[in-house]
């Protein structure tokens, strides 16, 4: 079953574009950020030129609804730039990069980032847990509005939210439910599983490519399958090295068939549709299926040491966000688990999953269509998370979706059309109370600052997140 994460970044250079106040220097924003009630700095590290990068943690209620109740640290990093300068409240909807990493709204409006670590993603867990209760969107809007609101102390400009894939569907609900918190919403590649029974995702994957490339994915699983003593051989011993259990999903060989069929969504995800050429064929040598899919869906991905550091989306999509029907009906003949691919397999026995949340995603699919204001979508029409994305309606003022042709999971507006890259990037500039110059004006690139090869790069075709 697969899961999501952050989005393309790629740089904007808008060469005069954006005139900046003096920054302040280290020790004056250090100091305004120590004086913050809740906010602790726990490090400045070392960051670009122009910029200072902070660790950070905000003291958080663990119920909203009781401020006045327990509490817990939960994990954040700030980009400074400028607190003259706009600011991007980000989150990836997992953890929270400890490197500085730009998003492309932030690079398009030259300007500070607030990235959050989404709650019950270790170490930002409360303890005791009480998942059924503390876990919702609710409570993780509620963390990000505590914080942009504890932050614009400082940075008194205007503020936007984005992320990609989980986080984009965090960035739109933290907007549903604190809609004046920022001036505009960017997501990225966020699905919009609105009545998680009827399911998209399959009439999509049945169509998405070309016939050649489909048939060859299928044929593969099924050697794949046939294969699964010698495979999980591979497996095995692959297991045995790294330390690796399964105990949440049940065994090594369940792991391993529950891979296969999520290979098929995993490919279009993360790779481009001239990787077809790289698919091997039936009778292809073990080593060489093996790592094809250490590639595309690892066959241990469903270990208890991969799975730990997820649990918290995989319990979030089995009780509101939903999920993707397995698309496995031509693997049936082969399956000694049929059924197993849901996230409940995912979460560990000893966490209570209540009933599924069946108004959750139909109230912010009915807010973007009637409420929804300053919305900017962008998606990539090869991506399967594409497959039920979130549609504007006729309440939506100043919004905008795009998809980007042949795009994947890391689909960014940089990788648009020049007039739609353009009409996007001006859009958000015009949130961010910058001024829209000129298309002549812009061009897309990446950059790698000495000392941080990262700083540009795509965290979600680094990370690979299942969603």
């Amino acid at each position: 079953m697969r899961r999501l994460l952050t989005f393309s970044s790629v740089l904007l250079v808008t060469a005069g574009l954006v005139t900046a106040a003096p920054a302040a220097s280290a020790s004056d924003i250090t100091t305004e950020l120590a004086a913050i009630p809740r906010l602790t700095v726990v490090s400045k590290d070392p960051a670009p030129a122009g910029f200072q990068f902070f660790k950070l943690t905000f003291t958080q209620p663990v119920d909203h609804r009781h401020p006045e109740g327990r509490t817990f640290e939960q994990r954040f990093t700030l980009l400074h730039r400028d607190s003259s300068a706009p600011t991007v409240a980000y989150t990836s909807g997992y953890d929270v990069s400890q490197t500085p990493n730009r998003s492309e709204p932030t690079r398009i409006v030259d300007g500070n980032q607030l990235s959050m670590e989404y709650r019950y993603f270790t170490p930002s867990r409360p303890e005791p847990a009480d998942w059924s209760r503390d876990l919702t969107i609710w409570q993780a809007a509620a963390d990000e509005h505590d914080a942009v609101q504890a932050l614009k102390k400082i940075y008194r400009g205007r503020w936007l939210a984005t992320g990609g894939s989980k986080g984009g569907m965090t960035a739109t609900y933290f907007r549903r439910f604190f809609p004046d918190d920022v001036n505009g919403t960017i997501p990225y590649v966020a699905p919009n599983d609105v009545i998680d029974p009827v399911d998209n995702y399959n009439r999509f994957l049945a169509n998405v490519g070309t016939p050649e490339c489909r048939a060859s994915l299928k044929a593969l699983q099924r050697d794949a399958l046939k294969r699964r003593d010698e495979l999980g051989e591979l497996a095995k011993a692959a297991a045995a090295k790294k330390g690796y259990t399964f105990k949440t999903v049940g065994s090594l060989d369940k792991s391993l068939e529950i891979a296969v069929i999520d290979s098929y969504f995993g490919f279009w995800q993360y790779q481009k549709a001239s990787d077809c050429a790289s698919v091997p064929k039936p009778g292809a040598p073990a080593a060489t299926v093996w790592n094809w899919f250490e590639k595309v869906e690892s066959l241990n991905s469903y270990s208890d040491q991969e799975l730990d550091s997820v649990v918290p989306y995989y319990y979030q999509a089995a009780v509101q966000l939903g999920s993707p029907e397995a698309y496995d009906s031509y693997l049936r003949d082969l399956l000694r688990y049929p059924g197993a691919d849901t996230p409940r397999t995912f979460v560990p026995a000893s966490v209570r999953l209540p009933r599924f949340d069946y108004l959750a995603m139909p109230d912010i699919d009915f807010w973007v269509k009637s409420q929804g204001r300053q919305l900017l979508f962008v998606y990539g029409s090869n991506d399967p998370w594409s497959a039920e994305p979130f549609q504007l309606g006729f309440g939506s003022r100043d919004s905008h979706r795009y998809f980007v042709s042949g795009g994947n999971h890391g689909s960014s507006i940089a990788q648009l059309p020049p007039a739609q890259a353009a009409e996007a990037t001006s859009a958000i500039r015009r949130w961010a109370g910058l001024p829209e110059s000129p298309a002549s004006a812009r061009s897309f690139a990446g950059t790698a600052p000495s000392g941080f090869p990262d700083f540009d790069t795509d965290q979600v075709l680094t990370e690979r997140p299942r969603l």
